[in-house]
């Protein structure tokens, strides 16, 4: 079968040779015992993951099945779903980090009666070249615009999480003629980390007291992405294990996994994430949009969803949301996290499907 010309490239075999060679040579690092997850990755958990990426990890069927989806290439490289009917409603997925497209692998199918564009982010695993590598949310907003003006898209829905939440709103505020409704998982945390209102309730304090200790105990990564990013882009680019260890971690400890990520991922799904970035080269400038985060931006008025999941990094209550956002639904769910289009689909498109009727109304 012949591949969309418009699919990310194949990996040449060098770099999987020289990905196999690194894990090969893996060098655990001595550490105290004991401790499991506590301090970071189990280093124990990571010895096993790096095994099985060296011996039985097989990146080409993922890479083929990847690659065979409706790929189009205009200012980003996206995927795009038609569907069959001419009149649907187009709908744009915005991802975060630290993933790619594959956060909406699972939630493709449940929405087949809209057009769906994903795109690549610039700078993140599968993105087209772009000048300067990567791109802070503001100038994401322009080149997601431009796909879809390209794509005949004039007005659509659009639906974010992490810094795809970033890139929605600055779209919002600076094309508020073409976003006819959101659907956000959550509220970006520079609203509570610059510029707060003077007049917080009692409850919006206690998020903010909340968000903060979080930012004490889990936001190292955040501070040294946004100050340090080319030191840090220097050794996981090096280093398949580094990689592995700063992801996972993530990808555990922001899922709704009770402790146990292979209940989210199946092993291979895990390293597929990982290996997305290895193969792309994409960890160094998937760190841009912190290293240039500004304020949000004011005045968003588009219609907007909420689906918030209960072990998300920092959920905001409604209240706040609503001084930044037009909120018409606010729902709140039993059970997932940070990567919700992937942990709960169906409740992901539920609220899909939400602001596609707030757009028609």
């Amino acid at each position: 079968m012949t591949h969309d010309p418009a699919a990310p490239q194949a990996t040449a075999p060098h770099v999987l040779d020289d990905l196999r060679a690194r894990l090969r040579a893996f060098r655990p690092v001595p550490l105290p015992g004991g401790l499991g997850w506590r301090r970071g990755v189990d280093p124990d958990y990571l010895a096993d993951l790096v095994g099985h990426w060296a011996h039985a990890y097989d990146w080409r069927v993922h890479e083929d099945r990847l690659r065979r989806l409706p790929w189009t290439l205009t200012a980003t490289r996206a995927i795009h779903q038609r569907s069959a009917r001419a009149d649907a409603t187009p709908v744009l997925l915005l991802h975060g980090w630290p993933d790619s497209v594959l956060r909406f692998e699972r939630v493709l199918p449940l929405l087949t009666d809209h057009h769906v564009v994903v795109p690549c982010l610039p700078g993140f695993p599968f993105a087209a070249p772009v000048p300067g590598a990567g791109m802070s949310a503001a100038e994401m907003a322009g080149a997601v615009a431009e796909t879809m003006a390209a794509l005949g898209h004039d007005r659509y829905v659009v639906s974010a999480g992490d810094v795809g939440c970033d890139v929605a709103e600055e779209l919002a505020a600076r094309h508020p003629e073409r976003v006819a409704a959101l659907h956000l998982t959550d509220v970006s945390q520079h609203h509570f980390l610059t510029g707060l209102p003077d007049d917080l309730s009692e409850t919006e304090r206690a998020y903010v007291r909340h968000g903060r200790d979080w930012q004490a105990r889990e936001g190292g990564y955040m501070h040294e992405q946004s100050t340090k990013p080319h030191t840090l882009a220097a050794a996981l680019g090096d280093s398949p294990a580094g990689l592995a260890a700063w992801l996972v971690e993530k990808l555990r400890g922001w899922t709704d996994c009770d402790g146990d990520v292979e209940s989210v991922f199946t092993r291979d799904e895990l390293l597929t994430w990982v290996t997305a970035y290895w193969v792309t080269g994409a960890i160094g400038t998937s760190f841009t949009p912190y290293a240039t985060a500004g304020a949000a931006p004011a005045g968003v008025t588009p219609p907007a969803v909420f689906t918030i999941f209960p072990r998300d990094l920092v959920n905001a209550p409604r209240e706040f949301a609503e001084r930044f956002f037009d909120v018409r639904v606010w729902r709140e769910e039993s059970r997932g996290g940070h990567f919700a289009a992937w942990e709960q689909p169906e409740r992901y498109a539920a609220g899909v499907h939400d602001a596609v009727r707030l757009a028609a109304g």
